[in-house]
């Protein structure tokens, strides 16, 4: 049975709570890796999500005529 995918949200909870768990050190050495290597995971996934937002977000701007139109949110250029 495939995994659900989460939401952007509930990766960010998840990763809130696999933080304080190793943190507080509930949980021993082996789940601390295990937990570490998830995290990692989800904070790739909630890197992509944002990317795609991102790519979504159209900005308004003004023309010359004094109404309102939109142009694609520009992407910041690798540097």
């Amino acid at each position: 049975m495939a995994k659900k995918k989460l939401t952007f949200e509930e990766s960010l909870e998840r990763l809130e709570t696999i933080t304080q768990q190793i943190e507080q050190g509930k949980i021993g050495l082996e789940e601390s890796i295990d937990r570490y290597e998830e995290g990692m995971s989800l904070v790739k996934q909630c890197r992509d999500m944002l990317s795609k937002a991102e790519q979504r977000i159209q900005k308004l701007h003004e023309k010359a005529d004094g109404s309102l139109g939109t142009t694609k949110f520009d992407e910041p250029k690798p540097s």
